[in-house]
């Protein structure tokens, strides 16, 4: 069994996501994905160069992703650009995980899983959602971002109530952690696992 875990910037879908891992699943990360696939060298990163340029270098050749996050939030057509190029390449690779991982039950956490249309692989979505003053206080902390730039970044996602039209489940991370685990649990039950 896929299970996909999305949601908005901020909403907790890597808490979720390590919930179920301690439940016995196998967590797949997108984001971890795209940062492997970004390293010199790899296929991703030459392309990504080439149609940001060296500017997005850090001194050690590396992509620096905040200079590369200044230029893709400002316009969507940038961003656009990025996904163009490195969506393709994240899907293929976690599809390759996942299939090494058969007869467990998997969980890949995506923020853009339905955006790219990879929900449709899944066997159940569950879309993660806190309130947003929550949401921007999380990024806040645990990105260093400014209140512009968070709000930026999230209006460049998909609404969030877009996103619930997709889902399975929903799981409400605004309360505790606690509250948040008897969420997962009840649905690790569902699952029939």
């Amino acid at each position: 069994m896929i299970i996909g875990v999305t949601g908005s910037f901020g909403s907790g879908k890597t808490t979720v996501a390590k919930m179920f891992a301690r439940l016995g699943a196998y967590a797949i990360d997108a984001d971890k994905v795209y940062h492997s696939l970004i390293m010199p060298g790899e296929n991703c990163y030459k392309k990504i160069v080439r149609r940001f340029g060296k500017d997005i270098l850090s001194r050690t050749g590396r992509i620096d992703r905040k200079k590369l996050g200044n230029i893709v939030f400002k316009e969507k057509s940038k961003l656009k650009l990025l996904n163009s190029v490195t969506h393709f390449e994240v899907i293929k690779e976690i599809r390759d995980i996942a299939k090494s991982k058969r007869g467990k039950v998997i969980v890949i956490e995506a923020p853009l899983l339905v955006e790219t249309g990879f929900y449709r692989e899944m066997d159940k979505v569950i879309v993660v959602a806190n309130k947003k003053e929550e949401q921007i206080r999380r990024i806040r902390e645990n990105r260093g971002l400014s209140a512009e730039e968070t709000l930026k970044r999230i209006r460049m996602q998909m609404p969030f109530k877009e996103k619930l039209a997709f889902a399975d489940f929903i799981i409400d991370n605004s309360g505790s952690k606690t509250n948040t685990l008897t969420q997962v649990k009840e649905i690790w039950k569902k699952r029939g696992v």
